[in-house]
């Protein structure tokens, strides 16, 4: 009943404001079920920008595959390195070892955690905002690592039809101005991104499904068995980094879960197709490719040749265009993740406010910044294998941090709401992230057994710098240099239908509606009050007929 009266109070007094009939609800107010007590009071504090939800399925899945993949591209030194055998059974295994796990611990955590901080509000919960900030120290240094590549990547793609940039200056050039011109389009908004890359993930697929269907005649497929001798013995270590370079990054999109509309339903789905998307983008190809041209002669920039000797000059143009829209997609995908997460940290206290301030379009614009200001500086002081190892090992120590806090969730939290569950016991997900943890391990101590000094000085300067970075920033706090949103602690099951109650007030309200009128809801059912405010736009309207 309590619901009904508040309800009634609040449509009549918005009449009385906006001078609009009230209708049913003046009616009621009329009745004596409300008029509005305290509504001079000052409004609940409201994390400040807050919108609505507008990225839908589709577009989160063209998302997840540029946050992971972005086509075959890159995938050719794994061949080089190992054979043709070793990478597509590469391509067979690692997906069961790695992606099919990382996916569903990011469909079951984003879920649970539906906000812009992503892996960092679990391990937060988990652990303590201290551990949370360095999950997200450690992904955003190797997010902006990897974003460096891209650009250079797409200028060596385009230097068949721009011969200038063979000159290191014009490449260095082009760089600037495509980062500038990819970062304004990303400042646009996700509803562009996103569009993008639906856009930009079809014109990639699209001259490998011509290069498929035209090259199956020229397979051999005794191709597929052949290997180098002593290569992978020799080169595991390169190998299983590119290899899982090109596999990894699922659990970036956890990060924008803030920004979907029912992630509940709309995570599991799209990560579901995003790796069968992943994985037959990798292996189609490289069976073609094997098939058709054996393993000898894997250089990168490998399928445009593939698509001149299967079709001719139209298919390799077509096939290197391709390759500059996957860099463009890659780009644009991670640029969201890093920065929405800066985004997501200041909403939790973890960063001054002013990271958190959004843009007219809804975008973290001093976050945008930061990550463009990253990659300007990285794709001009290191060489590709460089990032790519670096920002693996950073990599690796995040994802430790979130495997860890995923089973103490599980254990600790196991009545915790969850949209999404696993369907394995807490056993059966220890002994499902077995084999990822192996690998992490193994990626992780490798350098350390060969006295690979760049890596090892590079793990020992991240996490001094994420200790220290916290440090300063407690001390900031503590002394009012900067504001602060609320720090918000560890996961504490008592205290969760607090939790729930000031997030209400804290996390529905969007950009735009007037604080007094969502104060006037304090009696509402809160998926009634989400409705009225279209933070929950697939609630059923069944649920408001009682009302009107």
């Amino acid at each position: 009943m309590r619901d009904v009266q508040s309800f009634a109070g609040w449509m009549g007094w918005r009449a009385r404001r906006t001078g609009r009939s009230g209708g049913a609800g003046d009616e009621l107010g009329q009745r004596g079920h409300g008029g509005l007590e305290g509504a001079g009071e000052a409004p609940p504090k409201v994390r400040a920008g807050r919108r609505r939800r507008t990225l839908t399925v589709l577009p989160l899945v063209a998302l997840i595959f540029y946050e992971v993949s972005g086509g075959p591209f890159g995938i050719e030194e794994s061949v080089n390195l190992a054979g043709a055998l070793p990478a597509i059974l590469g391509l067979l295994i690692l997906p069961c070892v790695w992606s099919i796990p990382e996916a569903l611990i990011t469909a079951e955590l984003a879920t649970m955690f539906p906000e812009d901080s992503g892996y960092v509000a679990w391990v937060s919960a988990a652990f303590g905002p201290f551990w949370g900030f360095q999950e997200g120290f450690l992904s955003w240094v190797s997010g902006v690592a990897d974003n460096s590549i891209y650009p250079l990547i797409l200028a060596g793609n385009l230097e068949v039809f721009m011969p200038i940039l063979t000159h290191v200056w014009a490449t260095r050039a082009f760089c600037i101005v495509v980062s500038v011109m990819l970062t304004y389009l990303n400042w646009r908004g996700l509803q562009v991104v996103g569009s993008t890359t639906v856009f930009l993930t079809c014109f990639m697929l699209a001259p490998f499904v011509v290069l498929t269907i035209i090259g199956i005649p020229k397979i051999h497929a005794s191709n597929w068995l052949d290997y180098k001798p002593g290569h992978l013995e020799k080169n595991f270590w390169d190998f299983m980094n590119v290899m899982f370079w090109n596999l990894n990054y699922w659990d970036s999109v956890s990060t924008l879960a803030g920004e979907v509309k029912d992630p509940g339903t709309s995570f599991p789905r799209a990560l579901s197709m995003g790796v069968v998307a992943v994985v037959l983008g990798y292996l189609v190809p490289v069976l073609v490719g094997v098939g058709v041209m054996g393993q000898e002669n894997w250089p990168d920039g490998f399928f445009p040749i593939l698509g001149q000797e299967v079709a001719g000059d139209w298919l390799k143009a077509w096939i290197v265009l391709a390759a500059a829209a996957s860099q463009i997609g890659l780009f644009e995908a991670e640029m969201s993740s890093d920065s929405y997460q800066v985004l997501g940290m200041a909403e939790r206290g973890m960063l001054p406010k002013r990271l958190g301030v959004r843009s007219r379009h809804g975008t973290p614009t001093i976050g945008i910044l930061l990550s463009s200001s990253g990659i300007a500086i990285l794709c001009f002081t290191l060489h590709f294998q460089s990032v790519v190892d670096l920002l693996n090992y950073a990599y690796c120590l995040a994802e430790l941090l979130e495997f860890a806090a995923f089973i103490y969730l599980r254990v600790k939290a196991p009545d915790m709401p969850r949209s999404y569950r696993i369907p394995l016991s807490t056993t059966g997900v220890c002994i499902m992230l077995f084999p990822a943890t192996v690998l992490l391990l193994y990626l992780i101590v490798y350098p350390w057994m060969q006295l690979n000094y760049v890596v090892i000085g590079f793990c020992v300067g991240i996490l001094l710098s994420g200790s220290i970075l916290w440090a300063l920033l407690e001390c900031a706090r503590k002394r009012g240099w900067f504001e602060f949103a609320k720090l918000e602690a560890q996961h504490n099951s008592d205290a969760d239908s607090v939790d729930e109650e000031e997030d209400e007030h804290e996390g529905l309200l969007h950009s735009g509606t007037d604080q007094s009128e969502y104060k006037a809801l304090d009696g509402v059912d809160p998926l009634v009050r989400a409705q009225l405010f279209g933070e929950l736009e697939n609630t059923e309207n069944v649920l408001l007929e009682p009302f009107l």
